[in-house]
């Protein structure tokens, strides 16, 4: 078992939130469903956890009711090889939600993700100032990430 597993707090979409990431992530599963009982909080039968692992990494969701929402100060960095990686992860976890700046969009649930290409983080990370601020500077223009347009911003 991972030492630090992911938990998510939905009002009511535990597990339409959990088989949503199960069709988008490949290696995905559902590893244990615990429902509510005659002893509530939650309607009995209705899924009270849902234990779930994307590609290697575990999370467990909740239907604990409409006390918390969802903060883009938590997100989930996706990191992608391909623009056609970007863009597949990007069409289906943007479906029905909201696409941000820089990478970032929210989902339909509002869970925060980030679909990263690896190129970005390597040309950030130039040890040319400028290069690196050329990449930067392009980023910032971008919802979903364009790696054919970083290149070209680092190459100038």
């Amino acid at each position: 078992m991972q030492k630090i597993t992911p938990f998510l707090w939905f009002n009511d979409q535990a597990e339409e939130a959990m088989n949503f990431y199960l069709s988008i992530f490949k290696n995905s599963k559902v590893l244990s469903v615990n429902r509510y009982g005659d002893g509530g909080p939650g309607s009995k039968g209705t899924v009270m956890t849902a234990n779930f692992e994307l590609d290697g990494q575990v999370f467990t969701a909740l239907n604990g009711g409409p006390l918390y929402q969802f903060s883009p100060a938590i997100s989930f960095v996706v990191h992608c090889e391909t623009q056609a990686e970007v863009d597949g992860y990007w069409a289906k976890l943007s479906e029905g939600g909201k696409e941000n700046q820089c990478a970032w969009l929210d989902d339909k649930f509002g869970v925060s993700w980030q679909i990263v290409p690896n190129v970005l983080i390597e040309l950030l990370g130039d040890p040319d100032p400028v290069k690196a601020g050329r990449v930067m500077q392009a980023m910032l223009q971008m919802t979903k990430i364009d790696i054919e347009k970083l290149k070209q911003a680092y190459e100038q």
